[in-house]
This record gives C-alpha cells, sequence and structure tokens, in this order.
C-alpha cells in the first residue's frame, strides 16, 4: 500500500479502508494520526477519539464553539460537525502540506463551519479573544509525542482564558509505565482546571502498558457518570477516574516534558501494512 505521500513535518500517507468504501487513515512517518469515514463522519475508528467523543456527547444538546490544536484528518471537528450543527470550530495545525492535502483528499462537509489556520497551538490560541471557546481539545502530536510546550502552567493558563466559564479543556495524550508523564499533566491542569476526569483502559490506567489516556478538565462539575455509561459500553471499556495526580509537580515553561516514545509496534504501520487497508496511489 502506498497511499497519497508528500514532505511535510514527516512522511504523509493516505491509506484507503478496504472494509469501508469512504474509510481513509492518515499517516505521518507510518504513525497512525487519523482515521477518517467521508460517507460516515460519525464513525470513529480510533478508540481515544471516541473517548473524546463520549465527553462531547454529554454535554447539553445544541451548536458549540470548539477549538482544536492539532488537526490531521480533523476527525473529531467532522463529528461534532455531524452530530452538532451550526457548530463553529476552528483548528490550529502548522503543516500547511498536510492541510492541503487533508483539503484536496478528504475534503469538508459543505456548511461544516470548520476553520483551519497555518498556526501551532501556543501562537493560535493566544490570538483568540477572552471566553471564545466551550471547549477547547489538544491532540497534537510531532514523532508520536505530545509537544512539551503544550501542556504547560503557562499554556492551560492561556486556554483557561479563552473557555468560557463552563467550558471544558480536552487532551488526548499518551503515556506508559509508570504514567509519570499523566500524573505531571493532571497536576499541572488542576492548577488552572480543578474538576478532571482522566479515561484510559485499565492496563494504561494502571501503568502496566503504553496507550491513549483522555483527559477532560474544567472549572465546574463534569459530566462523570454520563461518560462513565458510555466508556462502559465501549467496544474495550475504558475506565473513568478523578484520581491520579497523587503529589506530582505541576508542568512550566521552564520545565517542560514530552510524552514518552510510543513502541512502534504499536503505533506504526508495518511494511506488510494492515490487511484490512489497500493500495491506493494518489496523484
Amino acid at each position: 500500500m502506498t497511499g497519497a505521500e508528500h514532505q511535510s513535518l514527516g512522511r504523509v500517507e493516505l491509506l484507503a479502508d478496504a472494509d469501508r468504501p469512504g474509510g481513509w487513515l492518515l499517516t505521518i512517518d507510518r504513525i497512525r494520526q487519523s482515521y477518517v469515514d467521508l460517507d460516515d463522519p460519525t464513525y470513529l475508528d480510533f478508540e481515544y477519539v471516541q473517548a473524546l467523543a463520549d465527553v462531547l456527547d454529554a454535554l447539553p444538546a445544541g451548536p458549540l464553539a470548539v477549538t482544536h490544536v492539532g488537526g490531521g484528518a480533523c476527525t473529531l471537528a467532522r463529528y461534532v460537525a455531524a452530530t452538532r450543527p451550526r457548530s463553529s470550530q476552528i483548528v490550529f495545525e502548522p503543516d500547511t502540506a498536510l492541510t492541503a492535502l487533508v483539503r484536496a483528499r478528504l475534503p469538508m462537509p459543505r456548511g461544516s463551519r470548520i476553520r483551519i489556520r497555518p498556526l501551532d497551538g501556543r501562537t493560535g490560541v493566544t490570538g483568540l479573544a477572552d471566553a471564545s471557546a466551550d471547549v477547547l481539545v489538544l491532540d497534537a502530536f510531532h514523532g508520536g509525542r505530545v509537544p512539551g510546550e503544550l501542556t504547560t502552567v503557562e499554556f492551560l493558563t492561556d486556554v483557561a482564558r479563552v473557555l468560557r466559564a463552563d467550558g471544558i479543556f480536552l487532551a488526548n495524550i499518551a503515556d506508559g509505565p509508570p504514567v509519570t508523564y499523566t500524573r505531571r499533566l493532571l497536576a499541572t491542569v488542576r492548577a488552572v482546571l480543578p474538576h478532571t476526569l482522566v479515561i484510559a483502559e485499565p492496563a494504561v490506567r494502571k501503568g502496566r502498558r503504553y496507550g491513549n489516556v483522555v483527559v477532560a478538565a474544567s472549572r465546574t462539575a463534569l459530566p462523570v457518570a454520563e461518560v462513565q455509561r458510555a466508556s462502559a459500553r465501549a467496544a474495550f471499556p475504558r475506565t473513568v477516574t478523578t484520581g491520579l495526580a497523587g503529589g506530582a509537580k505541576p508542568l512550566t515553561d521552564g520545565d517542560q516534558m514530552r510524552s514518552p516514545q510510543p513502541p512502534d509496534a504499536m503505533w506504526r504501520i508495518g511494511t506488510a501494512e494492515d490487511d484490512r487497508m489497500q493500495d491506493d496511489a494518489l496523484e
């Protein structure tokens, strides 16, 4: 399987899903980044994206103002546009070559109101107005790791400024034993937004293996019960907890920490590729 390829922040490919006619997998340097179903934007192939969606689905009905730090193929933004029509969304994606490829091969639904801006997360959030977002989503990776400047007290303070009084910060990170990064991130988030939720598969939360961790945070109470019910119904049930920080030291601009390096065997597409993906050479 070759797919579409160009020079960007890494080797970017779009791989067609043989089992879903509208399904596409975006990879950068063979690391899975996004999965999009053009025919059904509510189909979420990645478990962590479903966990993010569970939190959004638990919020009161109606359109949302959502800011996304990290674009990829805009899977979650497409989901919000489909499930909450008239939502206004901003996506910060500094990789203009990646954005051009996504726009050309995976066009946004008509009327989706998704605006992609060629800015990094720190610069983009700094330029937003106070109390302008209901939700701010952090889902940004470089080389399979969350950049350190996107998980500091200083950045989270700016995020809190942009969020409305009952706004929610959502972050997808990745961690492994002994979940030191997750504990420090939670301590950082709680220094600014005291109400938190941690969503992860049990083995990841307990520090037994590497995987995705979704963090939700707000100034006000979060919909814990609703998220717990949705997580219990998942194909691979996830745990929802408000704990884990354990006295860890918050991260600052002067004491940054990137998420751990992911295991290649788990996150990278191999030379044989996944059986359900097929060759699709794109011009």
